[in-house]
């Protein structure tokens, strides 16, 4: 069985998503549907029909959840003494060589990842050229529009 990292934040965060499903969802919807059959016939129901599809959904999610969390290794990264170079669920400025335009991303697990919230997936091209580098370090990463140069500026162990 294949196991995946994940820092402690994402792990808070399924965890946080699993519960508001289970608690809040499930009980919404299971009223739903009770409130619907109430209304006649359910060939013709509209309600049910989308309560039952919501539910459906729902259910198919706090699967996906569990079976993430059970195969998921977590990582802190403030427990692992911090020595500059980069690795998992560091937080990692860079700067572009060539314009010295500077960007931080944190590298966190596949399904972490968000690129609008400087989270960048640990597979990704940029991750896996920057993972064991250290501050001051050059990268190359090969990109669509061409191979960029990123000299790493600052590891942190957030």
């Amino acid at each position: 069985m294949t196991k995946y990292p994940m820092t402690v934040q994402g792990a808070k965060a399924l965890e946080e998503e699993h519960a508001f499903l289970t608690k809040v969802e499930r009980p919404r919807l299971s009223q739903a549907i009770g409130e619907a059959r109430e209304l006649g016939d359910l060939k013709e129901n509209a309600e049910y029909h989308a309560a039952r599809e919501e539910q459906g959904m729902v259910e198919a999610r706090v699967r996906d959840i569990e079976g993430r969390m059970q195969n998921a290794v977590i990582i802190d990264v403030t427990s692992i003494p911090h020595t500059g170079k980069v690795i998992f669920g560091t937080t990692v400025e860079i700067a572009n060589v060539e314009t010295d335009e500077r960007v931080t991303y944190q590298i966190v697990g596949e399904d972490e990842a968000d690129f609008k919230l400087g989270k960048i997936s640990v597979g990704s091209p940029l991750a896996r050229a920057l993972i064991a580098k250290e501050e001051g370090d050059v990268v190359a990463v090969k990109t669509p529009s061409g191979v960029i140069e990123y000299e790493i500026v600052e590891v942190r162990h957030i």
